[in-house]
């Protein structure tokens, strides 16, 4: 992260099922550009009090970093200033639909972006001391090639309301082989994190929902006992089991009394890392070495009691109390 860039390119995709968290997915080809790159609301006569939907007024509170969601298509791209302008749809809560410029921190990602390539993104919204905000364009997904000019090196499995989930073998934060199968019978709440991902509204906020929903279903136990939750690790060099005993204590506070009976933290083997994280729809850019290079997507399942996906959420804007509702009716 820290401004590094990756994109990478994938498989051909299917429509979204039920559980997409509202990402469109093409049917045709497509490649997924991942990266984080800093902007501005720089489009022409597009100041904040023009796109914001609350005005920042003067001496009043400066907001909180907030994350939206955006589907448009690139109009075009200007190497020389580093620009994408982006025609997109109304952002809830942010602006209406409109056409505008986006700067890029790294100008040589422009090369991999195209005119009339159909994108998904996650707008980060910071507060700035001197009135103005200022955004940065988050998990970048071509969803729709405009220039379907390169074969996809890598196929990703778009998790599918009904798919039978593989049983892959983990190891979790006993020193435990644990596989997938052995929850037959119980609904799983299954999420993607690596421990130390620096960036609070990815893996940080899926083990802080995580938490919440671990203490809700504790408080039913006909609830507790018919469900499980899982985070697994896709950086499994790092991720010891001493690391995740660590870090999975420390989520649902109960430290080192904490017995992992109904939350495991675990790991895939090295060699089976990139099997597991494309059944599974999780991109995954860096060096393991250097953890500020690491870049991601999301995936988080509920899997039903007969081990099939019930819904899939691929960003990070679900609701724990959501999820939880469609666990517990899943448990019955």
């Amino acid at each position: 992260m820290n401004g590094r860039s990756g994109w990478k390119r994938v498989r051909p995709e299917s429509s979204g099922g039920a559980g997409s968290a509202g990402v469109a997915r093409s049917a045709g080809v497509a490649f997924r550009v991942r990266f984080f790159a800093a902007c501005a609301l720089l489009a022409s006569g597009c100041s904040v009090s023009g796109c914001h939907s609350g005005t920042t007024l003067a001496g009043a509170a400066i907001p909180q970093q907030k994350t939206y969601h955006l589907r448009g298509k690139i109009v075009s791209t200007d190497v020389s200033t580093g620009k994408v302008t982006v025609q997109h749809g109304a952002i809830p809560g942010f602006m209406d639909a409109m056409t505008m410029p986006y700067p890029l921190a790294q100008p040589n990602v422009i090369s991999e972006l195209h005119p009339g390539d159909m994108i998904t993104a996650q707008v980060v919204v910071n507060p700035s001391s001197d009135g103005p905000l200022s955004a940065k364009l988050d998990q970048i997904v071509v969803v729709g090639q405009a220039r379907p000019d390169t074969r996809p090196t890598v196929q990703y499995h778009v998790p599918q309301v009904g798919d039978v989930v593989p049983d892959f073998a983990l190891l979790n934060q006993s020193g435990k082989i644990i596989h997938l199968d052995q929850f037959r019978g119980k609904v799983v709440l299954l999420t993607f994190i690596y421990t130390r991902c620096p960036l609070a509204d990815f893996c940080p906020r899926m083990s802080e929902n995580f938490s919440q929903i671990d203490q809700a279903l504790a408080k039913d136990k006909a609830a507790y006992a018919k469900t499980h939750l899982l985070s697994v690790s896709f950086d499994p060099k790092y991720d010891t089991p001493a690391v995740l005993r660590s870090y999975g204590g420390a989520h649902t506070g109960r430290f080192t009394e904490e017995d992992f009976r109904h939350w495991d933290f675990a790991a895939p083997p090295v060699a089976e890392l990139s099997k597991v994280e494309q059944w599974f729809d999780v991109g995954v850019t860096g060096d393991s070495s250097d953890p500020s290079s690491i870049q991601h997507s999301l995936s988080t399942l509920i899997v039903g009691r007969d081990g099939k996906v019930i819904a899939w959420y691929p960003t990070n804007d679900w609701k724990p109390a959501e999820v939880l509702q469609a666990v517990e009716a899943a448990a019955g």
